[in-house]
């Protein structure tokens, strides 16, 4: 039995999968299994995953579901998420190997760009995924980031997991509902690098609008946007 399952949601991830199923053949830590949980692709996801990781196909699309599934599949004691586009550092399953004595429950850790980028966005990632993270969690009201966290499979089960009706924000609201159930950790060896292709897209103007606006929706009704779309 693993000690940590490693779960990567995907749907039609030819060109970025090899990021994070590659790096992770080089972690400094084995004693963990790598579930990917595809979305029903129509590309070679599937076809390029298999040679490094264990399949579970679910057609349903949205990232909490995804990820709900390949929880259920998981045999290790420590669930890792990553997402289909994210790349970890080699320490990164060590970290979070370490992350869980006395009462923390989940762990996260930095966000940095995959793609060479200019300061401006360095700067940006910097702010969010590290000031604003532990901000949060210095405060009790942890936002974790769900391209990069850990959490025990207990308490994962114990509040139902991700909530699978959401498309986004998803992340924020499994935080929530892991208040009172123990502490979150913040941890700065705990990081991967993330594709950019989102902001890219959008620009980074129409990135931060969006999201700051969903994050006051998602503050006063629980219910966030589930207009996000694809980016391939």
């Amino acid at each position: 039995m693993p000690k940590i399952s490693v779960i990567i949601p995907a749907y039609n991830e030819e060109k970025y999968i090899l990021n994070p199923l590659r790096a992770l053949q080089h972690q400094s830590f084995k004693d963990f299994e790598t579930i990917v949980v595809d979305g029903g692709s129509t590309d070679d996801t599937r076809a390029i995953a298999k040679k490094y990781a264990k399949i579970v196909v679910e057609k349903k699309h949205g990232i909490g579901l995804a990820r709900n599934v390949g929880a259920k599949a998981a045999k290790g004691d420590i669930l890792v998420f990553i997402d289909s586009d994210t790349r970890p550092w080699k320490g990164l399953l060590e970290a979070y190997s370490n992350a869980f004595s006395g009462n923390f429950i989940a762990a996260t850790g930095p966000i940095y760009p995959l793609e060479k980028t200019g300061a401006l966005m360095r700067v940006g990632y910097k702010l969010v995924s590290i000031g604003l993270v532990r901000f949060s969690i210095a405060v009790g009201i942890p936002a974790i980031v769900g391209s990069n966290f850990a959490i025990l499979k207990e308490k994962f089960d114990d509040v139902h997991g991700f909530d699978p009706s959401l498309l986004t924000y998803e992340d924020w609201d499994l935080s929530n509902r892991l208040r009172g159930h123990g502490r979150v950790k913040f941890i700065n060896d705990a990081y991967v690098y993330t594709s950019i292709r989102r902001v890219a897209a959008w620009g980074m103007w129409g990135y931060a609008t969006y999201h700051f606006g969903n994050a006051i929706r998602y503050a006063f009704t629980k219910k966030p946007k589930s207009d996000y779309g694809y980016i391939r």
